[in-house]
């Protein structure tokens, strides 16, 4: 079997273990980005239409790490603490796929790691 985990420099550390990705089978699946800011290591504030915009950005620094774009995305996966914050978690997520969005989950959850609102995985076509 072809696995390749990768590591992303440009992204917050993993805060527990896994990798920040694994490449196989033409694909790059990405584990779940909460939104830290990857220079200090602290979540960010602004709400939730922030930390969405910083975790898909630290999913974007994954990506480049495989040699690969955020926007050949296949499908995410999307995980908040508040129902009620769906219109802005998608407000800040389409500015990132303008156009033929992914497949898509979004699932309202207790809690998430670090006192997160929102966390977000995905799935990208490579090669």
């Amino acid at each position: 079997m072809n696995r390749k985990p990768i590591t992303a420099s440009g992204a917050p550390a993993a805060v527990g273990p896994y990798s920040h990705a694994v490449q196989s089978g033409g694909h790059l699946f990405l584990s779940g980005q909460v939104p830290l800011d990857p220079a200090t290591g602290e979540l960010v504030g602004g709400g939730v239409g922030a930390q969405t915009r910083r975790c898909l950005e630290n999913l974007q620094a994954v990506c480049a790490a495989a040699g690969a774009e955020l926007s050949d995305a296949v499908r995410c996966g999307i995980y908040v603490t508040d129902m009620g914050s769906f219109a802005e978690v998608n407000e800040a997520y389409a500015t990132f796929f303008p156009s033929g969005p992914p497949a898509r989950s979004t699932i309202g959850v207790a809690a998430l790691p670090l006192g997160a609102q929102v966390e977000i995985d995905a799935i990208v076509a490579v090669g």
